[in-house]
């Protein structure tokens, strides 16, 4: 069973496109492996900003002999007088056959020529000599380059190539214009610690060989050791740290023998707010921070740089970082003194001289757009005097730091310094905590506004840029949502629910669209229809992904090409959350088993009958006189029953109640279907079908106030 290697090397990978590239060989090298019939025992894959490797282990001599039958031209076709026609001798030259291994088999379609072929496996040698350059080229990344003077595109130049199948060289090689990369064993070690080549003798050698030459190409097992020594470097100053995984992963991706290094920097940068330090140090320099406490709130003097040079040489490589960072903090201390030395409010002008986008005019007027939803939205919430004040101050306020010159040169602390800015000018601090939470949540952060005026001024923030750039034409398609559209709606949606907020949001959508439809001269009828459908499905997918909601629940509650239920769930975003977990729940304990049969049967007949969905009462409906069996009877009286539990559980939301009444009425609607006592629904005399469908459109009906029985799957 012999083992493969593959190692591509090349100068230094970007961090990304080397994380990308190793998640992209682990699963697409097993798959091509098994499209061509080749098993093994591991497939192992490696990366360091200098190669990308992987280590297929216990592969087959060959492929396994492949048996097949192949259906040929009709037998009349074929043969004529017992002898071979064109056909034949055609089809058997094809398929590298004599004439006499041709057979005639019976099918559906008549009699027909096949034959039995044996394809003997190719040697695993030659396959892999094929599937090399398709794993090395067909690698995706972003900004992919040529070299030399080919046309080859690939994040870096290639610059040597081991292939060894055990202990031999799989001879392959890559052209690139003048350019041939031929596959030897010669690898190459770390730049500085061992720049000397190195020889690999055997494939499963592999790691150990190159660990003599200082490269560790375990990319775990370099994330392990730097996680390791950076908390041990830390102890060394008495401090503590957070591991940061996106750092961790960028720093594993950038060393080839990681050498963790303590810098400092002068204490009096320890004025400036912590997110600043802590921001220059991570996002930018690739630090990590050193903290007082394990609360990570005050800073130590201090940072731990991961090195990827000669471990002796620290103090010199601590030297150089620590000029790095005395210039950045520098900036930050100049860009915060600037900053404050004037109130938040004053940079509102500046917000005019800032595209938002080019069709939708400056920050300035996306900010009046902000205030005008955030007054709709505490309208609807009827809120106090004294929150109506703080929301209407934070959305005026909440893009003033975009003009700052720490968030022009400090992007990522957008809404952080707002806040810091918004306390030293005195504002209140629920309009400044507002400024900082009105961001939330960020990128795939979960974490939430917790304050009321920060979760209204975020709704009322996406909802404005959802409304505008759908009102453009820009709806997100496929995996392109350059403005994060999706995510902006998921938002609203898990604000509202985290925040339990009562408010409707198809009044927002059409009162915010209509705005926009005046001050751009668009329509805003096809512009609410098509947010309202994205809105749906993020709701959908939402309750489906993050609920852990059965998808026939969710279709049952938000309907399936249903305006009543469409309109009901963007009308009250509460109660669409809450009746798919009350669903949920009851399938799970059991009780919708007790009453899906009788409820569902009488959801499909109901939809026979013209009974308006939203008729409770049997009053004019149901005329008694025309009870034939006393199954309709006891029925009918079950319904009227049925109406005031029905209303009390609609208008306190409590479907407890609901299905406690349907869970009692259950046996006495399975008499009328297959009882002693039953009915035929369908009867001949148009009157009585009619009242006995109404009997069962009020049914339905009322079920229909918790969910659409009639989607819901029997035995999910």
């Amino acid at each position: 069973m012999p083992d493969f290697l593959l190692e591509v090397g090349t100068e230094e990978l970007p961090a990304n496109f080397l994380s990308d590239a190793i998640v992209q060989w682990r699963s697409r090298i097993p798959q091509t492996l098994t499209a061509n019939s080749l098993n093994s025992d591991a497939v192992e894959v490696y990366g360091t900003p200098r190669r990308l490797a992987v280590l297929i282990k216990g592969l087959p001599q060959q492929q396994p002999d492949r048996e097949e039958e192949i259906k040929g031209p009709p037998a009349q076709a074929a043969f004529k007088d017992g002898q071979p026609t064109p056909a034949a001798i055609g089809f058997a030259k094809k398929q590298g056959v004599e004439l006499d291994a041709l057979q005639i088999r019976p099918t559906d379609k008549g009699d027909f020529v096949f034959v039995n072929k044996k394809t003997p496996g190719r040697p695993v040698a030659e396959i892999l000599t094929e599937l090399v350059p398709q794993w090395i080229f067909n690698l995706e990344g972003k900004r992919l380059m040529r070299w030399g003077d080919g046309d080859v595109r690939f994040s870096r130049p290639v610059r040597w190539l081991v292939a060894l199948l055990d202990d031999a060289i799989l001879p392959i090689e890559l052209v690139n214009g003048s350019d041939r990369i031929i596959s030897d064993r010669i690898s190459h070690g770390h730049r500085v610690l061992h720049p000397e080549t190195i020889t690999i003798n055997q494939a499963t050698d592999y790691v150990e060989t190159l660990r003599s030459g200082y490269v560790v190409v375990d990319d775990k097992e370099r994330a392990t050791t730097i996680e390791k020594e950076v908390h041990a470097a830390v102890n060394s100053v008495n401090g503590y740290t957070e591991i940061y995984p996106d750092l961790l992963t960028e720093v594993t991706n950038l060393v080839e023998w990681p050498s963790p290094v303590v810098g400092k920097f002068d204490s009096e940068f320890l004025n400036l707010p912590t997110e600043v330090i802590t921001t220059v140090m991570v996002s930018h320099q690739r630090y990590f921070p050193v903290f007082k406490g394990d609360n990570h709130k005050e800073l130590l003097p201090n940072f731990i740089t991961v090195s990827n040079g000669d471990p002796t040489k620290s103090d010199i490589i601590a030297k150089g970082n620590e000029r790095v960072i005395r210039a950045r903090l520098a900036d930050g201390q100049f860009f915060y003194n600037a900053d404050i030395a004037k109130p938040l409010e004053s940079f509102l002008p500046q917000l005019e001289t800032v595209t938002f986008q080019e069709d939708l005019g400056s920050l300035r007027a996306k900010v009046n757009r902000i205030v005008n939803i955030a007054e709709q939205i505490t309208a609807q919430l009827n809120l106090a005097a004294t929150d109506r004040q703080n929301i209407q101050r934070a959305a005026l306020l909440c893009k003033a730091d975009l003009v700052s010159q720490m968030v022009y040169e400090f992007p990522e602390l957008q809404g952080i310094m707002g806040q810091k800015y918004a306390l030293s000018s005195g504002e209140n601090a629920a309009v400044a905590t507002a400024i900082f939470e009105h961001y939330l949540p960020r990128g795939a952060d979960d974490i939430l506004p917790e304050t009321l005026t920060g979760q209204v001024v975020g709704i009322a923030d996406r909802l404005d840029t959802l409304v505008s750039i759908f009102g453009l034409g820009m709806i997100p398609s496929g995996s392109s949502d350059p403005f994060a559209l999706r995510r902006a709606a998921n938002a609203i949606v898990n604000i509202t629910w985290a925040a339990n907020l009562g408010i409707n949001l198809d009044n927002l959508l059409q009162q915010t669209a209509a705005n926009f439809a005046q001050e751009y001269n668009k329509e805003s009828g096809q512009l609410v229809t098509t947010l309202q459908e994205f809105f749906l499905q993020r709701i959908r997918t939402l309750l489906q992904e993050e609920k852990q909601i059965d998808y026939d629940l969710v279709n049952a509650v938000l309907g399936e090409n249903d305006p009543e239920y469409t309109e009901r769930a963007l009308q009250d975003l509460l109660d669409v959350r809450d009746r798919a977990l009350y669903l949920q729940q009851i399938r799970n304990d059991g009780t919708l088993d007790k009453i899906y049969e009788t409820v569902n049967r009488s959801t499909r007949l109901a939809a026979q009958g013209d009974l308006d969905t939203k008729q409770l009462e049997p009053a004019g409906l149901i005329n008694p006189e025309l009870f034939q069996k006393s199954s309709e009877k006891a029925f009918y009286d079950a319904i009227v029953e049925l109406v005031p539990q029905t209303q009390t559980a609609q208008k306190s939301r409590n479907y407890q109640l609901l299905i406690a009444a349907l869970e009692k009425i259950a046996p006495t609607v399975s008499n009328f279907f297959d009882g002693a006592d039953s009915v035929l629904v369908m009867d001949t005399n148009p009157d009585i079908k009619r009242n006995r469908l109404n009997l069962l459109g009020l049914l339905r009906n009322h079920a229909r106030v918790l969910a659409d029985f009639g989607s819901i799957v029997k035995n999910l």
